[in-house]
């Protein structure tokens, strides 16, 4: 197998986009991603997203986006794993490239989620969960985040005061992301009065919805710095999956997915947790954010709250995560988030995030959760020096 390294990136700003459609958006974050590349063709084509069908009636976006980008003729299709589609199209791409069946392979991730009222989005996102067990006993996602904060908060002693900075770490660093959906800052006090959406979980433990995509272009590593000045290497790309609903896991709480996920990379890029340099996590809600930290085994169980608290997980602490506002701060496009983290990851390695830089970056860590915890989505990247 051959390694890969992306070797173009592409992005739109996460946010309301009521002028642009699926297509639109797809073409912009593509065309980025091209132009960073210097390139105007690939082999192939992926295009991760959740609901395209069930929000804008689109569906077959393959060929659509190489339609749209005028690459007629090229393989292309649509990948999805829920709110991990993203993460799931450039795991794809990545193994295309890797098995050599394509030199050149381009990713997008794309949302629209606000063509539609906030109940036919709601309806749509559950789709993601056991339609049988959960959602049809009026199960949403707020729901059972906060079933799961709840219970998390029962078993280890933490008050919901507690996760505030995971929602006041994120939107700090949205502040100096163009791109993110929200540049306003948050203060504990900010948080604990926010109000309740499912209690405990609060307006400012959720990420919003949104329209957005993010793109790159990958290419064997063995010749990439002939393409690009500053390629990153995949130095690892691993999945796993847990039951979709809740109640069917041994251990709600243990994120087995995230674990096992985390493990397979880590064993792929021959390093562990104290390697990395910054995670970019699932911060869909608070919560995630603690389990997702503790499965990847930067924490003790019970202690991802922790890490919070003590101020670890700022750009200058012990393990950086949310580094460009994350989805709390920077959007939640769902199909697209896996995507927009890579390309964020991608701007540390490269030296390019701006006064978000986390200095002497090498590993930087992905982590892209589908539904509530059934399909989750690691990977690694590295600087290329």
């Amino acid at each position: 197998m051959r390694k890969v390294a992306i070797i173009g990136i592409g992005q739109t700003k996460v946010g309301e986009h009521w002028s642009l459609g699926i297509r639109d958006l797809a073409l912009q974050a593509s065309l980025a991603a091209l132009r960073d590349a210097n390139l105007e063709k690939v082999d192939a084509l992926y295009v991760g997203n959740m609901m395209s069908g069930e929000i804008t009636g689109q569906e077959h976006l393959g060929a659509l986006v190489a339609d749209a980008l005028g690459l007629r003729g090229v393989e292309a299709m649509k990948i999805e794993a829920a709110c991990a589609s993203g993460s799931a199209a450039l795991r794809v791409g990545t193994l295309a490239v890797a098995s050599g069946m394509a030199d050149l392979v381009l990713v997008v991730g794309v949302e629209k989620m606000l063509d539609t009222s906030g109940r036919e989005t709601t309806s749509a996102l559950a789709m993601a969960a056991d339609a049988e067990y959960e959602v049809s006993q009026g199960v949403s996602f707020v729901a059972l985040n906060a079933l799961l904060m709840r219970r998390y908060m029962h078993e280890y002693g933490w008050k919901r005061e507690d996760f505030a900075n995971f929602a006041v770490v994120a939107h700090e660093n949205a502040m100096n992301n163009p791109n993110a959906m929200f540049h306003l800052r948050i203060t504990p006090e900010k948080y604990a009065k926010a109000p309740m959406i499912a209690t405990p979980v609060g307006l400012l433990d959720a990420s919003p919805v949104s329209d957005g995509a993010a793109a790159v272009v990958l290419a064997p590593a063995d010749y990439a710095r002939t393409l690009s000045p500053a390629p990153v290497l995949i130095r690892a790309s691993a999945v796993a999956t847990a039951p979709v609903a809740v109640h069917d896991r041994k251990d709600p709480l243990a994120l087995e997915a995230a674990r096992l996920s985390a493990r397979k990379a880590y064993e792929a890029a021959g390093v562990g947790p104290e390697a990395i340099d910054f995670f970019e996590l699932h911060d869909a809600f608070t919560i995630m954010s603690a389990l997702s930290l503790e499965a990847a085994g930067f924490a003790e169980r019970g202690r991802g709250v922790a890490l919070a608290v003590e101020g670890e997980i700022t750009r200058t602490g012990r393990i950086p995560i949310a580094t460009m506002g994350g989805l709390k701060a920077r959007g939640h496009p769902v199909g697209a988030t896996g995507m927009y983290q890579v390309v964020e990851a991608a701007l540390q390695l490269r030296g390019l995030a701006g006064a978000n830089q986390i200095p002497n970056a090498r590993l930087g860590m992905t982590q892209n959760i589908g539904g509530s915890g059934a399909t989750i989505i690691t990977h690694i990247l590295e600087r290329m020096v």
